[in-house]
């Protein structure tokens, strides 16, 4: 038998750490301490020089998605297009859908798989939209799932409604 190494990678110790949190200590036991995900922090904005602050360049303008065009809807619609992956966030927090979330892609775009359902849930049910329904096709347009996500639209009744997004990844370049 052959001993792997013991370490885990990033993607992985997220998905470890939620399904930690959801854990309850066998009685007699002591519950396990269980790290917080960390976001990594953005730079600071560098220091002025000779009192006058640097000016950076304006930033190219990157791929923002779009919705689906209407025949490849109709076509992930009608089942003639495979959705090749999915995920449910039903009853997480924010937080943990979103890591869920950025690591499935992440796991899915480097599998080359091209179309993935995601299910965020109709919301509660005292009349007011889900926070995931609302927040999830926000994020697929954040500059952290930009280079992963090339559109996203309403999945069909048959797929979940407006509870669920088809989401086409980005081509894997070879």
């Amino acid at each position: 038998m052959i001993r792997r190494d013991d370490t885990l990678s990033e993607d992985d110790r997220i998905l470890w750490n939620l399904v930690a949190r959801t854990t309850r200590p066998l009685k007699g036991k002591a519950a396990a301490e269980i790290p917080d995900i960390v976001e990594p922090k953005p730079a600071p904005a560098p220091a002025p020089v000779n009192g006058i602050a640097a000016t950076a360049a304006k930033p190219k303008p990157q791929h923002v998605s779009h919705a689906l065009d209407d025949q490849t809807l109709d076509k992930l619609k009608k089942g003639r297009l495979p959705i090749e992956g999915r995920v449910d966030l039903h009853g997480m927090t924010q937080d943990e859908a979103y890591s869920l979330l950025l690591t499935f892609l992440h796991r899915a775009h480097a599998g080359g798989v091209r179309y993935v359902l995601v299910i965020t849930g109709k919301g509660s049910s005292s009349g007011g939209d889900g926070i995931l329904r609302r927040s999830v096709p926000h994020w697929l347009s954040t500059p952290a799932f930009r280079h992963l996500v090339s559109s996203h639209d309403h999945a069909a009744r048959n797929h979940g409604g407006s509870g669920a997004l088809y989401v086409r990844l980005r081509r894997t370049r070879a």
